[in-house]
């Protein structure tokens, strides 16, 4: 019984929260109220339509087919609309010709729903396609199956898809950028996160098989957020297809979607961390033969990964306020200071704001570009891997916004 009512109360301050969410200003949750707002709406204009204008005593195909036809975009209604009415159509006609053929409603759904639901699977109908079988189901059932009755029932539903794209493309359109800009700030959080944490660690790492497990399992959440990246720009770029400027306008959207070449810098990036975490699990592992570097050698690496986070989550900071953020340059400022408050005693800290990340940076390779060469001398296996997470930090490196300024 407590089990329950915890459950309860959770469902109920999760539906509180996204309620307040949705009141409180812009984000997906006001998004799924305006949808459900505007499918209503559309379900009652043309049931009225329906039913007070066109005088139809059972006004059911319109309003039903208004309402499942407010998509997440407008390209997406117009294209539902159409296989829907498709579907509707040969529903209609194949439970008309079954009764006809048959004369009685049992044995014509026998003979029309098995090619209906083979045919709902059909890729042209899309998620579409279930509704062929349904409609001939509530033909028959409903005892309409003349020529006029079907001719009736497929004008209905074509009246409903008109005023479902029509509700949906001219009451505030459906533009998704929002979640793209969410998840490449949330891509780039991550990725210093991840790239900090493994600087923590690396330090006093005990190199057995419980840091190999905790490192290969850490970027999991890091490719999930790659995937929503993914989901969410293929959703941004539909949503603006069949969407005019001046519709745009009427949503008074302030702001625009990263460019895709940003959804690719993350991905290198991503890809190089999940290949860094990937090296130091299979150097901790101790069935491999890879010997991980020495202590010297990690500090250096971590206190450059450590920059190259700070890196990641300043970038994302940027992404996550939009064009009217701070400029790179800023960027670069805010970075070397973050990066000098980290800084170890010992280090140099005369480097003027703007330019002691990046000279952090260059000395830390230096260092450990010197060590890659000591270690070969040593210990080839040790220098397999050094040289192999410093591929991966470079690359990073590269991809961040202290790269761009090195170039």
């Amino acid at each position: 019984m407590n089990r329950a009512t915890e459950a309860i109360g959770r469902e109920l301050r999760a539906v509180g929260v996204t309620a307040r969410n949705a009141v409180r200003g812009p984000g997906r949750e006001r998004d799924l109220l305006v949808q459900s707002l505007k499918a209503s709406g559309a379900a009652l204009l043309a049931w009225a339509v329906a039913r007070l204008w066109l005088h139809d005593p059972m006004a059911l195909m319109a309003p039903w087919a208004a309402l499942v036809l407010v998509q997440a975009t407008v390209y997406g209604s117009l294209l539902r609309a159409a296989q829907q009415c498709a579907a509707i159509c040969v529903g209609t006609l194949l439970a008309t010709g079954a009764q006809a053929v048959t004369g009685d409603e049992l044995t014509a759904m026998a003979v029309c729903l098995p090619p209906l639901m083979l045919l709902s699977h059909w890729s042209r109908f899309g998620d579409q396609g279930g509704y062929a079988a349904t409609t001939a189901v509530f033909t028959l059932a409903t005892g309409a199956v003349g020529p006029e009755a079907a001719g009736h029932r497929v004008g209905q539903a074509v009246l409903g898809a008109v005023v479902g794209v029509a509700v949906n493309a001219l009451v505030l359109p459906p533009v998704h950028l929002r979640d793209v800009r969410d998840n490449l700030a949330g891509l780039a959080r991550e990725a210093g996160a991840a790239l900090r944490q493994v600087a923590r660690e690396l330090p006093e790492a005990e190199w057995d098989d419980a840091a190999a497990s905790r490192w290969a399992r850490l970027p999991d959440r890091l490719e999930r957020r790659l995937e929503g990246l993914r989901s969410a720009r293929g959703w941004s770029d539909e949503s603006l297809r069949l969407t005019a400027n001046r519709l745009r306008r009427l949503r008074r959207i302030s702001m625009e979607a990263p460019r895709a070449e940003e959804d690719e810098r993350w991905a290198r990036v991503t890809g190089q961390v999940v290949a860094l975490t990937r090296a130091l699990s299979v150097a901790a592992d101790a069935g491999r033969s890879p010997v991980p570097p020495d202590t010297a050698a990690l500090e250096l690496y971590a206190r450059m990964l450590d920059v190259l986070g700070r890196a990641c989550e300043a970038e994302s900071r940027r992404l996550a306020a939009g064009p009217s953020g701070a400029s790179r340059s800023d960027l670069l400022e805010r970075e070397a200071g973050e990066a000098g408050d980290g800084r170890e005693d010992g280090d140099d800290g005369e480097d003027g704001p703007g330019e002691s990340a990046e000279e952090r940076l260059n000395d830390l390779h230096t260092r450990l570009r010197r060590s890659l060469r000591d270690h070969a001398a040593q210990d080839p296996s040790q220098a397999a891997v050094l040289g192999a997470l410093l591929l991966h930090a470079e690359n990073i490196w590269a991809d961040t916004s202290l790269g761009a300024r090195r170039e």
